[in-house]
């Protein structure tokens, strides 16, 4: 019973919003821009309106199934893993969803969606660190690459901080999944990295008019 919240995480978080939100537009958003399904290159493709729409939908997807888990699951060890594997299970759906040959976007709105529910406070801080390196960068890239990097660091210091290393009692199978969380997030950036390199990233403010060959 426990697994269906996984099945349901995935198959919801494989729903690929930014391609039915061009698909609207009569347009197919894998080949403008990035050829990235997620809200940044919808932003830049079709406008702020469908944006915005992209990003509310992919946050909600991430939050959604894992907001079930902790309200219908037992609060114990078991509970706090079928948490995070839900977590994870959405993310994955979304960056390799079976509907459009396992491919997907980045995750960071959908993981943002899923850390919303696990740990609200501490997106608090992860929003802030995003801020900072992509309106000092002027890259989308480089704030999402920073925020991966610092999401295991934040778990971690929210649990030093509170006590919990000392007396046993932090959330192991959390901590575990923002390792995975954050690495998974960089890792679906390695073209943005390639991009970055080169000088041909685009910078915030630049509505993307070019078809991806």
């Amino acid at each position: 019973m426990l697994w269906l919240f996984i099945l349901l995480a995935f198959l919801l978080g494989s729903i690929p919003f930014g391609l039915l939100l061009g698909k609207v537009k009569g347009i197919d958003i894998r080949e403008h821009g990035s050829g990235n399904i997620g809200s940044t290159n919808v932003f830049r493709t079709l406008g702020k309106k469908s944006g915005l729409v992209c990003l509310l939908l992919d946050i909600l997807k991430g939050f959604f199934p894992v907001f079930l888990a902790r309200h219908f699951v037992p609060d114990d060890t078991t509970g706090n893993t079928i948490e995070v594997l839900t977590a994870l299970a959405s993310i994955l759906g979304h960056n390799y969803s079976p509907w459009i040959g396992f491919k997907g976007g980045k995750g960071i709105a959908t993981t943002g969606g899923a850390l919303l529910a696990l740990m609200p406070a501490a997106v608090v801080l992860l929003i802030i660190i995003f801020a900072i390196f992509t309106f000092t960068t002027k890259y989308v890239s480089i704030g999402s690459i920073a925020t991966g990097f610092a999401l295991p660091i934040v778990t971690i210091y929210g649990s030093w901080h509170h006590g919990k290393i000392a007396d046993g009692t932090w959330n192991k199978p959390l901590f575990l999944f923002t390792i995975v969380a954050g690495a998974l997030a960089i890792w679906k950036h390695r073209p943005n990295i390639t991009r970055l390199r080169a000088g041909t990233e685009n910078k915030i403010g630049r509505k993307e008019e070019t078809t991806k060959s």
